[in-house]
């Protein structure tokens, strides 16, 4: 014997209740295994786990740019180190040594000498938003994790609010911000946009939540806007409204930035308008004030201004939609975590409800009452209204 010891783990039943459990219960049992996992590591484990996380996001990348992972997906079998040095073109040596660690962190299968097959992770992978989402932090984000750590003794460790000085501006060596970085680096714009209009359930939406006909009753107006999605980069979250709410009268818009909006998808009833969030609100009186994810790009002071803007805009019926993450007090998931510190590479951050509240209030707005439509990712959308000793436009 050498003093090892046989560990036995039944991996077939793990795999049973993976395959018949939801989506929160998966989660619940990553999270557990990790841990359990992590309990038994040595040290020269955790070294090795961390010290080599930029060479794992480097070999995705090499892997996408060779189309290994197409390749063994397509293959729907075994694929052998020659075949696939034919298929991408690669030296036979080096894509062994790329197929032998690829095994090591279950991107693909190795089932036999020089043999490889597909795994759920390289599913994964070769999906559309998997393959924007990675092309939007390997070109645009990774540059802002390598700067983070010496930007953050720069500035003392303070929290960052500046959106003029921050991490992703240091990683890129440029005063410029986010999305004028994102035009001069090739695919970035394509990718983003892609991300974040794919990386949506289709069944999970605010529209599965929010009372809109409850809200919309009564209005006869077909001049009058409806809904105007504020910071709505190409115009999904548009589409969508007006296909589900065709019969609701009014106009339907989408606002961004110029170079956003030429990228405007075409769908009947939509209206695409160019406008900057923290100028004055060109559309008044609307019913519906939407935003996805715009305020928890910007620190508090400018969401501030960016909430007074549309407050002015404001009937009295009309409502703010504001549709983000809600943090709970405690328990924050890894994924929204993450999320938090990539948006502290811009000097904003992920916020709970009381963070929200409070900007809401020192706009001007209160926050009437929230709806989470996908508890697993604390997405909520949060329905603002003017504060009762706010003055107002008149009711259109």
């Amino acid at each position: 014997m050498d003093g090892t010891a046989a560990v036995s783990f039944d991996e077939a039943s793990l795999s049973q209740l993976a395959a018949t459990a939801d989506r929160a219960t998966r989660r619940n049992l990553i999270v557990s295994l990790r841990r359990m996992a992590d309990s038994l590591e040595d040290t020269t484990g955790t070294i090795h786990k961390f010290a080599h996380l930029d060479l794992e996001r480097a070999m995705i990348q090499i892997g996408y740019d060779l189309k290994i992972f197409k390749i063994l997906v397509d293959a729907g079998g075994v694929k052998t180190a020659e075949d696939l040095a034919k298929d991408t073109g690669a030296d036979p040596e080096l894509i062994k040594r790329i197929m032998r660690y690829y095994n090591t962190i279950n991107v693909t299968r190795e089932v036999g000498p020089y043999q490889y097959v597909a795994t759920n992770t390289t599913k994964n992978l070769v999906s559309d938003v998997c393959k924007a989402a990675m092309g939007h932090f390997w070109d645009l984000v990774s540059k802002e994790y390598q700067a983070l750590p010496a930007f953050l003794k720069k500035n003392g460790y303070r929290n960052p609010t500046d959106e003029t000085d921050t991490a992703l501006m240091m990683g890129w060596d440029t005063r410029e911000p986010p999305f004028q970085i994102m035009l001069k680096v090739p695919n970035a714009m394509e990718d983003f946009h892609q991300y974040m209009a794919l990386r949506r359930d289709a069944t999970l939406s605010w529209l599965s939540v929010y009372p809109v006909r409850q809200e919309t009753a009564g209005l006869t107006d077909p001049a009058r806007p409806l809904y105007v999605n504020v910071g709505g980069g190409i115009g999904h979250q548009c589409a969508e409204f007006r296909a589900q709410y065709p019969d609701i009268p009014g106009r339907v818009i989408n606002q961004d930035l110029p170079d956003t909006v030429a990228l405007g998808v075409k769908a009947e009833g939509v209206e695409h308008m160019t406008h900057d969030f923290f100028q004055p609100q060109p559309v008044q009186g609307a019913k519906f004030y939407y935003m996805r994810g715009v305020p928890h790009d910007h620190p508090p002071h400018k969401v501030r201004i960016l909430f007074k803007q549309i407050r002015d805009a404001m009937a009295p019926d009309s409502v703010l939609l504001v549709d983000e993450t809600v943090l709970p007090a405690t328990g924050v998931s890894h994924i929204a975590a993450c999320v938090d510190l990539t948006m502290m590479g811009i000097a904003s951050m992920e916020r709970t409800e009381a963070e929200w509240r409070a900007l809401a209030e020192g706009a001007g707005l209160e926050l009437a009452r929230t709806y989470t439509y996908n508890a697993l990712e604390n997405e909520t959308v949060m329905e603002m209204k003017l504060a009762r000793n706010e003055k107002t436009i008149p009711n259109l």
